[in-house]
């Protein structure tokens, strides 16, 4: 009953505050509500940020290894040596599909170049031609939006079928259904068999295939030097068998890697093995500085909305002086005026954090409305963790002047 009498004249005060002054409280819980919009503001953002780029990199399959000839990490090495590796080639798939027992898929694909594609009088620039074995579309989950995937049959016999990636067959076909069209390219003449669907919004698509054009490796074998292990990039990517770590796949690699390419016991690899968690653990360092610097950012200005809630609080013992010595002299203990005021600080602090949080809102939509492929989303965690941090900076910039009123001799405090 008694704290919410407190409460109750605590609320009273602070409304008085706010209304007597307004451009003075108005600044002074500025600091307040920018140091929330800081610290709420980027958390939000980078962890938004962070599962967007997480959950793209997270296609590539965390229990896949990429055989390639550069390392994702730790580039520190011997540039010289890594340049002079050759690129994986089909060889390499060969003898690793031949030879792993802890794998369930290997597949391999190169980027030739850029082609040209013709349908009647409607011509395309720029597409990447993308040469495939057949396990693509189980290794990557390749998803097909129209059509079909190559049939075994297709791809063993080097039928020329063609996927287009979604933009491609945008561009080239417009509103004509593309499936079984005949198209030209490089003067042999494709069928569309299937287009992909569309790469999506992700703000980092590492399987971005909009501008593809995949035939099968069996087919472009037969008019393309595929064979020049240095002319034509490639990947060779390993599915681990289930019950079998990547540690273990990645030593039965090392060691048909090493024996089809004859390299001597003390010569170091001459190919890197990658996998998602080198680029995930990577990301995952720059948002924690990301989020380090905007908590920094945002605490300094706690802090100065805190100095500012603090000026107040001092400001509203000085006026409340005499009246403070009236409850002494009724009666009232300290703690009842020290919780006063420390409600006083704290529902203060509060309404700068609720206006902090209003800002991100209104940010966050703004931001969402104009960035389509990145949105923002604010969690209820971090909504709480404002008001909260709002309510411990009240008690922190409450705690001397409370302890000011509270320790005040009566009769001295009602003859000021």
């Amino acid at each position: 009953m008694l704290f919410l009498k407190v409460f109750t004249e605590s609320v009273r005060q602070a409304i008085a505050q706010l209304t007597g002054n307004k451009l003075r409280t108005f600044l002074s819980l500025l600091g307040i509500s920018i140091g929330i919009f800081c610290i709420i503001g980027v958390l939000s953002a980078v962890e938004s940020l962070e599962d967007s780029v997480q959950g793209s990199l997270a296609k590539l399959g965390d229990d896949v290894v990429y055989i390639d000839k550069w390392p994702w990490k730790d580039n520190s090495g011997d540039w010289w040596e890594y340049y002079q590796r050759p690129y994986p080639d089909h060889d390499d798939y060969e003898a690793l599909k031949e030879r792993m027992p802890t794998a369930s898929l290997v597949s391999y694909w190169t980027v030739p170049g850029v082609k040209t594609l013709k349908y009647q009088r409607n011509t395309v620039e720029g597409g990447f031609l993308f040469v495939t074995t057949y396990e693509l579309n189980r290794m990557l989950n390749i998803e097909i939006g129209k059509g079909r995937y190559w049939s075994s049959a297709e791809y063993n016999g080097g039928s020329d079928k063609v996927l287009l990636g979604f933009t491609i067959a945008q561009e080239l076909f417009g509103a004509i259904e593309p499936v079984g069209k005949t198209i030209k390219m490089g003067g042999r003449k494709y069928e569309v068999i299937g287009v992909l669907e569309a790469a999506g919004g992700d703000l980092i698509n590492p399987l971005d295939f909009d501008d593809a054009i995949m035939v099968t490796y069996t087919n472009a074998a037969r008019f393309i030097n595929l064979k020049n292990r240095n002319r034509f990039g490639g990947s060779v990517a390993v599915k681990a068998k289930e019950g079998f770590s990547l540690e273990q796949v990645q030593d039965d690699i090392r060691g048909i890697l090493r024996s089809s390419r004859r390299l001597r016991p003390r010569e170091n690899d001459s190919f890197a093995m990658n996998q998602l968690s080198m680029i995930a653990d990577q990301v995952s360092g720059i948002f924690g500085v990301l989020n380090t610097v905007g908590f920094l950012i945002g605490f300094f200005s706690i802090i100065v909305g805190a100095i500012s809630v603090a000026n107040i609080m001092f400001v509203s013992v000085k006026e409340r002086t005499s009246l403070i010595g009236v409850k002494k002299a009724l009666g009232a203990r300290q703690f009842v005026i020290l919780l006063e005021f420390l409600t006083e600080s704290v529902i203060l602090c509060i309404i700068g954090g609720l206006f902090g949080l209003l800002l991100v809102v209104g940010a966050t939509m703004v931001l969402n409305s104009i960035f389509e492929s990145f949105q923002i989303t604010l969690s209820v965690k971090y909504a709480i963790f404002g008001i909260l941090g709002s309510a411990v900076v009240g008690i922190l910039a409450g705690a001397i002047p409370a302890g000011l009123a509270a320790k005040m001799d009566a009769v001295e405090a009602m003859r000021s």
